[in-house]
């Protein structure tokens, strides 16, 4: 089966071969590219020159043969439609300065320069794009306000983004909730199941499919769940085997491989990831990835090596 279709087998629940491999931050510190690349321009320009930012996307496609691309953007950028500016220092580190009142732009003239970004990507890429967006709880957080009235702002920015996005011709969207994993229980239920649950509804009946991801997505597994999205990220709290069982057979599950065992040594790297395509063999809707992103001391061989595994796990070579 074609790198083209695996991916989107895999987040149909069809998929009767081996399973797609991709990494969160694939296009990252971690590839000897991407820091030539940043030694030459800033993380801003990267963002929003659509040639330099379509160039980093393709950087782990060439280099690492992934099964998808995922679109070299940031989640902070639809803080741009409120009249931000995302700072991102050499040194490291985010700096958010706010406009002086409140504003609200234009969606897809703000973020004109990610349309861009993909539209040069769809024709070079041979294999599925994931386009994405920060869950809203999340871009709240960084912008300071963590209230309803500015949830559902972003809420609705964010669909108009994900739309903006669709058109240009992403094939699957993921949603990096990432802070909300870290909350309790009720603030959870109260401050961003609901605006996920909208995001989910709206981009439904594109038929564009949405992977959801959070830290500690295991914790909050059943309210994931319960917006029904074509698939969940899973972070490393759990087995992959106990996750399958505890997710309905129509979602598709993503995961979960711990990004330290990732970045360490080898042979115990790759003993866990045949020990989790072992016991992920003949599922239909499983997708290797990591629990979270990708480390930036992770040796790039470990890459390689993790996805000539994947890749070759159920063809006897390996």
């Amino acid at each position: 089966m074609s790198a083209q279709k695996l991916l989107l087998r895999a987040l149909r629940c069809e998929n009767t071969s081996r399973p797609p491999v991709w990494f969160m931050r694939q296009a990252g510190r971690f590839l000897p590219e991407y820091r030539a690349m940043r030694k030459a321009y800033s993380l801003t320009d990267l963002f929003h020159t659509p040639e330099l930012a379509a160039q980093v996307t393709c950087l782990p496609v060439d280099i690492l043969h992934v099964d998808a691309a995922i679109l070299f953007s940031d989640i902070l950028v639809i803080t741009e439609v409120f009249g931000y500016e995302v700072i991102f220092p050499a040194q490291g580190g985010i700096e958010m300065r706010p406009p002086s009142s409140k504003i609200r732009l234009n969606t897809e003239e703000t973020l004109h320069y990610v349309d861009s970004t993909i539209r040069l990507l769809k024709p070079a890429l041979n294999v599925p794009l994931i386009g994405f967006c920060g869950g809203p709880y999340t871009v709240a957080k960084y912008m300071g306000q963590i209230n309803p009235p500015m949830l559902k702002q972003i809420t609705e920015a964010t669909i108009e983004y994900l739309f903006m996005q669709i058109k240009a011709g992403v094939d699957a969207l993921q949603i990096f909730d990432s802070w909300a994993g870290l909350l309790d229980h009720e603030s959870f239920i109260r401050l961003a199941l609901p605006y996920l649950k909208e995001i989910v509804e709206a981009i439904r009946p594109t038929g564009v499919p949405v992977i959801l991801f959070s830290r500690g997505s295991c914790k909050f597994k059943k309210e994931l769940i319960s917006l029904n999205p074509q698939a969940i990220s899973f972070d490393w709290e759990e087995d992959m085997a106990s996750l399958r069982k505890q997710t309905p057979s129509h979602i598709a599950i993503q995961g979960n491989l711990d990004p330290d065992i990732f970045k360490g040594p080898q042979a115990p790297l790759k003993e866990k990831i045949l020990e989790m395509l072992e016991s992920m063999k003949g599922e239909k809707g499983f997708i290797f990835n990591l629990g979270h992103g990708v480390l930036p001391e992770t040796p790039v061989e470990n890459a390689l090596l993790t996805i000539e595994t994947v890749q070759h796990a159920y063809d006897g070579v390996l």
